[in-house]
């Protein structure tokens, strides 16, 4: 498996998506509705996966993507690896216009997010990471439509400051809704004599603020799918972060057969 080749064609796929996403993004209207879980689905949504899906079947490599019908787990449980796709994360974002939505992209392998692709339509950022490699990389596609010819540039790398004992905390949540488990979880890094301060964003770009070193630890207590994950885990795992499950501190798999995540840190 040529993961470098892998991840240039799902760079390629996000640059893609996210053309036609912002397409549908500046027209006056666009068609909204409401799938069985009442969480909304837009035209943005079907277009991206259908770009995706083109581009990624070149990889030969099965896909997991939350806008197709998911595969029976008896025949999903056999495959070694697979693509794990949020075609438009933060829908919602799309709908407000408030330009914070991305195109997620992971491979994983043995439960494990190896490449990881997070594509910013408006801003036109890209993170990506090959995590066995242990590089991520945050680039501007400056010449959009077509691809970027400047990828693996060790100006563009990202590099975190993991350092534990900061005195200053900066906690990824949202400064207008917070449930008590991330409360308590704030209470008690104050508790440390710690000084707490929210960062906020929306959508996968609460791992890009990890990856970035724009903030220290994320606490997810609120349900999660894994393609709304798997392509921040990989990035932040590829910098040295980890993905971890709020109870048992273990690591976050994929290809569940439930596709709901657990609660967790990044950290």
């Amino acid at each position: 498996m040529n993961l470098n080749q892998h991840l240039s064609i799902a760079i390629a796929a996000s640059i893609y998506a996210g053309q036609a996403i912002m397409e549908i993004y500046g027209s006056t209207n666009f068609r909204t509705e409401l799938k069985k879980d009442k969480s909304p689905l837009t035209e943005a949504d079907k277009e991206s996966n259908k770009i995706l899906g083109l581009h990624l079947q070149r990889t030969d490599i099965p896909v997991i993507s939350e806008e197709n019908k998911t595969v029976d787990y008896e025949e999903r449980k056999k495959w070694e690896a697979c693509w794990m796709v949020d075609p438009l994360d933060g829908t919602k974002e799309f709908i407000k216009r408030n330009g914070e939505f991305t195109v997620n992209i992971a491979l994983i392998k043995n439960r494990r997010p190896i490449l990881g692709v997070i594509y910013v339509p408006v801003s036109k950022e890209l993170y990506y990471a090959n995590v066995t490699e242990g590089k991520a990389f945050k680039t501007t596609v400056d010449n959009y439509p077509e691809l970027p010819g400047n990828l693996f540039l060790s100006t563009d790398l990202l590099v975190v400051d993991v350092e534990k004992n900061k005195q200053n905390i900066r906690v990824v949540g949202s400064r207008s809704h917070m449930n008590e488990l991330t409360e308590n979880f704030i209470k008690d890094l104050k508790k440390q004599s710690k000084s707490v301060e929210i960062v906020s964003k929306g959508s996968s770009l609460k791992f890009c603020l990890m990856a970035e070193g724009k903030a220290d630890v994320y606490p997810r207590a609120a349900p999660t799918m894994e393609w709304d994950t798997a392509a921040g885990h990989a990035i932040c795992k590829a910098v040295g972060l980890k993905v971890t499950q709020w109870e048992t501190d273990k690591e976050l798999t994929y290809n569940k057969e439930d596709l709901l995540n657990p609660y967790f840190l990044v950290h």
